[in-house]
């Protein structure tokens, strides 16, 4: 088993992120050998709070030109985190609340 910190690589901040924010769900970035039981762990650990579900995918790469030619991004693994109710992580700090 990997550190906590190992396994959630960062959160992503985005309008559907934050969108599923109102509904418990929250957006990671994970380690992409992660398995959804440890993805979980890592989350109620480090946030201290109750994981309900975990949904997890690939982010296909995308298609970008670099210079002249084209290029890909990076292949990456994405975490939706469905937490229980009442609980809250608080990702973007006291920006969020003005």
């Amino acid at each position: 088993m990997q550190s906590e910190y190992n396994v959630i690589v960062r959160p992503i901040v985005s309008e559907r992120s934050f969108d599923l924010n109102e509904q418990g769900k929250y957006t990671f970035e994970v380690a992409p050998q992660a398995p959804k039981e440890e993805i979980a762990q890592a989350i109620e650990k480090i946030f201290n709070v109750h994981v309900n579900k975990v949904n997890t995918m690939w982010v296909k790469p995308k298609t970008k030109r670099v210079r002249y030619k084209p290029g890909k991004t990076r292949r990456w693994k994405k975490a939706i985190v469905t937490l229980a109710a009442g609980d809250k992580i608080e990702i973007y700090g006291d920006a969020a609340d003005n």
